[in-house]
């Protein structure tokens, strides 16, 4: 078990790594272009700083031992951003695309059970 959530620890901060760090490399015209509602870009920023700082708090806390209980709450925060993108990708003309983050906030919920209840991480 402390495998398999280690796996999806690493997969998910990077994919969260990633995901946050477009947030500044595109403009906002260009990621308003693919959302069914109009963001201001303060808004996306934040989401991007929300999004890295999360995938780093899925794996360093964790890694070095150092207040690894921040792990299952870097899930816990950003289950809460993917399940407002399932939300908003449901008002879009895609429904199907909908299950990507759907997935996603099911595998962080996973994580932040693994880590609060099934294999915490004991801090140094």
């Amino acid at each position: 078990m402390n495998i398999l959530l280690w796996i999806f620890q690493i997969l998910l901060g990077l994919l969260f790594l990633f995901s946050g760090s477009t947030k500044f490399m595109m403009t906002v015209a260009e990621m308003n272009a693919q959302s069914p509602v109009a963001w201001p870009g303060w808004f996306l920023h934040f989401i991007g700083v929300c999004e890295v700082l999360g995938g780093i708090g899925l794996i360093l806390p964790a890694l070095l031992r150092i207040k690894p209980g921040l792990t299952p709450l870097a899930a816990v925060g950003l289950a809460i951003i993917v399940a407002g993108a399932t939300v908003i990708t449901l008002m879009g003309p895609m429904k199907g695309l909908a299950l990507v983050p759907l997935v996603t906030c099911l595998l962080l919920i996973f994580v932040a059970f693994g880590r609060f209840k099934l294999r915490p991480i004991s801090p140094r």
